[in-house]
């Protein structure tokens, strides 16, 4: 998750805003279209009740080694990849999607959803690669 997030921050969404808004627009509102009926839906769940599972596991073995890098990894990674999407990219998303690419409003929605999503997906890849560096060394030190 931590690569999918830093590929937007980093390239993806200022391509797509360089390309104009009309297909800028169009081709995020695809991109989320085809999202969730890819692998990566799954794979966003799955990773998510691993690192509830995994954070749970932390505290069921508190003072061992590795516990605190468990808890604080998996709670890192449920509330800032999982609850951040949920209560902000996923919103914003839905919001691009009820406004037409070509439309009087998508000027407007379109920085606006700039503005707001992209801060938003930082927080995700910070937290997902931080999450990944505290899990693996939850792994290393046991």
């Amino acid at each position: 998750m931590a690569g999918v997030y830093f590929a937007f921050s980093a390239f993806v969404m200022q391509s797509l805003d360089a390309a104009g808004r009309a297909t800028g627009m169009a081709a995020m509102q695809s991109i989320n279209r085809i999202i969730v009926r890819s692998l990566f839906l799954p794979l966003f769940f799955a990773s998510s009740l691993a690192c509830l599972l995994l954070a749970v596991f932390g505290v069921m073995q508190w003072g061992s080694a590795g516990s605190w890098q468990m808890v604080i990894g998996g709670t890192l990674y449920l509330a800032g990849m999982l609850a951040v999407t949920a209560a902000a990219n996923v919103p914003l998303n839905n919001a691009l999607e009820a406004t037409d690419a070509c439309g009087p409003d998508a000027e407007a929605m379109w920085r606006r959803y700039m503005l707001r999503w992209l801060p938003w997906n930082h927080v995700r890849t910070v937290s997902c690669t931080v999450s990944l560096v505290l899990l693996v060394a939850a792994i290393a030190v046991r």
